[in-house]
């Protein structure tokens, strides 16, 4: 049997190593000794002795956050000896190799899976999304380990060494270290009072010295504005 279907570059990539690598631009394969994290329905093929475990957003607290925030990772773990291979309709994956001392804030959406030795937690973005539809708050991904995100495209990393400004379903992860907030992109005034506007109104913000990941794709909205605004309401009975 012949076809360019069988050609090497479409053969399961073996490696003597465990752990996270590509199997090609838009799948991720993990050769499976022990445990890890994966986001639910990533898998599309496995072999060998794997299980399969829902954990919601990874445990009691987080899962309560995530009910609060509307945000963080349906997590699954992945325990057993074998090949397992992960993909989300078809987006770019990207493998990053976080060493101690490091932290990285990811938007939820964008995380696939991780090892079973990093720590991770729902934390609000300061100042970001309060007058948008991004959300409040992010997944903070730290320890050592390897994670792996996806991205709609193929993404640019912004070096913030100026003031840098990004569309909030846009941005895919920075290092946690930034402070953030949010800025009017668009001007009030009569144009925008009769209906014409840039589709732009607000922007994130970006300050300090770190990188942040851009897609060339935005997200759609999480939730509308009221939804926000209820949001925010409980939140700040609970918090007070």
């Amino acid at each position: 049997m012949r076809s360019e279907l069988f050609s090497s570059e479409n053969l399961e990539k073996e490696s003597a190593q465990p752990g996270m690598r590509l199997q090609n631009s838009k799948m991720l394969k993990i050769e499976l000794n022990g445990e890890a994290m994966a986001r639910v329905g990533s898998m599309v093929a496995y072999q060998g002795h794997v299980q399969f475990q829902a954990l919601g957003s990874g445990g009691l607290g987080k899962f309560l956050k995530q009910k609060l925030t509307g945000e963080g990772v349906p997590l699954m773990k992945v325990t057993g000896q074998g090949d397992v291979f992960l993909a989300d309709f078809a987006k770019d994956v990207h493998i990053i190799e976080l060493e101690p001392g490091d932290a990285l804030s990811i938007n939820g959406s964008s995380v696939l899976a991780f090892d079973a030795t990093l720590q991770y937690d729902i934390r609000m973005v300061g100042g970001a999304g309060m007058a948008s539809s991004s959300g409040l708050f992010n997944c903070v991904f730290s320890g050592h380990g390897r994670i792996a995100i996806t991205t709609k495209g193929t993404p640019v990393v912004l070096n913030v060494d100026a003031p840098t400004y990004v569309d909030p379903q846009a941005a895919v992860c920075w290092s946690a270290n930034l402070q953030t907030g949010y800025h009017r992109a668009e001007q009030l005034g009569l144009g925008t009072l009769l209906g014409r506007r840039t589709g732009e109104a607000f922007t994130m913000s970006f300050a300090g010295q770190g990188f942040v990941v851009v897609q060339p794709s935005e997200e759609p909205p999480v939730m509308g504005s009221g939804a926000q605004e209820q949001q925010g309401g409980l939140l700040g009975g609970l918090l007070s």
